[in-house]
């Protein structure tokens, strides 16, 4: 295994293109790995990491920078982890978000090991977010980029796969990347990022799931925090957490998704107020230097990837769980969704929320 060669993991897109060609200018062994993801039956060249165009983007550009390139088919697998794992967080009632997983099962466990088997020492992605070494533990930074940063994703790595991991785009803004790839003569440069869940192929995921998990869209009744029925929903996967339109409720004041109780298929609605959140219990925290930095400190968190940072005190209660409270009340806390601590550009870590925490009892919330 040579220690100057690298496995780039390209989409096709821009981004992972010019950190193939910037490694292929630094003297690295390049060559360019591409994983065949799962697609619904029917929409087999539909899912968007992997259409035939993509493909096609992503040859083009390995031809042109003299680099070897391969498909990795991981269908079975990306089905088993990611989507099932979709179709079984909304049957949980908890707003699940795949990426994440997909991150930390399928590219940086499946594809990393194939890269390795196949001789690379390392993988490069095109992500925005930056990598440090410091003695023997490496540290995962904040991209340059404030409006591209997509340091939240790569919180749930550990230090073995981190230190496999080259990120060559983290130190360039997104139009400096753009002119890179002008400037190589890349067929990508001016290729439209795409936001969408891969699998879903622009569809709406409630009517995915209605072909793929119809017990989850069973109809059921809508509950004020009284107690009251106020309602009926088409099903709880329709519903998210603060969702205001849709409800078919008619109320003097607006109604807004507040919880969900699967177990008995229960949609709970409330006021606007009744969305401030004090704080939440996170567990599967996954640490980025291995362990917590104390048993209490100050960080800022976000509670979803397009969230604004907010200066939060956490408390870990378990290895694996933790507590965090807000110094000021945040609205739609959703279980499901991933909570990230940083420290200034630092990721110190991340878990998976379990529930916000409306109440108080007591604890002092301004910490500042």
């Amino acid at each position: 295994m040579s220690e100057n060669t690298v496995a780039v993991a390209m989409s096709g897109g821009v981004d992972s293109s010019v950190a193939a060609a910037l490694l292929v200018e630094q003297g690295y062994r390049v060559f360019g790995v591409m994983l065949r993801l799962w697609s619904e039956p029917g929409r087999e060249e539909s899912n968007r990491c992997c259409t035939p165009d993509s493909m096609a983007q992503a040859r083009r550009v390995a031809d042109q920078l003299k680099i070897p390139f391969y498909a990795i088919n991981a269908q079975e697998i990306f089905r088993q982890v990611v989507v099932e794992h979709f179709f079984e967080g909304y049957r949980r009632g908890i707003t699940p978000n795949p990426c994440l997983l997909c991150n930390r099962f399928i590219r940086w466990d499946y594809l990393l090991n194939h890269a390795e088997a196949m001789g690379a020492e390392k993988m490069a992605t095109g992500h925005y977010a930056r990598i440090r070494v410091v003695d023997s533990s490496v540290k995962l930074l904040k991209g340059i980029d404030e409006n591209k940063d997509q340091s939240y994703v790569l919180s749930v790595l550990s230090q073995d796969q981190l230190k496999k991991t080259l990120l060559p785009v983290g130190e360039l803004t997104k139009p400096q990347v753009r002119e890179l790839a002008r400037a190589f003569g890349l067929p990508v440069a001016e290729r439209h990022d795409s936001q969408d869940l891969c699998f879903l192929a622009g569809q709406d995921y409630r009517d995915f799931l209605k072909r793929h998990a119809p017990d989850v869209m069973q109809p059921g009744k809508i509950l004020n925090l009284k107690g009251e029925i106020v309602g009926e929903h088409q099903g709880l996967g329709f519903y998210t957490i603060g969702q205001r339109k849709g409800l078919g409720i008619f109320a003097p004041n607006p109604y807004y998704v507040v919880d969900k109780i699967p177990e008995d298929n229960i949609l709970v609605v409330g006021e606007e107020s009744d969305l401030q959140f004090f704080g939440l219990i996170a567990g599967n925290v996954n640490w980025i230097a291995g362990m917590p930095p104390d048993r209490a400190f100050r960080a800022e968190v976000k509670i979803r990837y397009k969230a604004r940072l907010v200066s939060s005190v956490v408390e870990v209660l378990e290895e694996n769980t933790l507590r965090i409270w807000f110094d000021h009340p945040l609205r739609d806390v959703t279980p499901g969704q991933r909570v990230v601590m940083y420290e200034g550009e630092e990721v110190l870590g991340g878990g998976v929320i379990r529930q916000g925490i409306r109440e108080i009892h007591g604890k002092e919330v301004s910490w500042g």
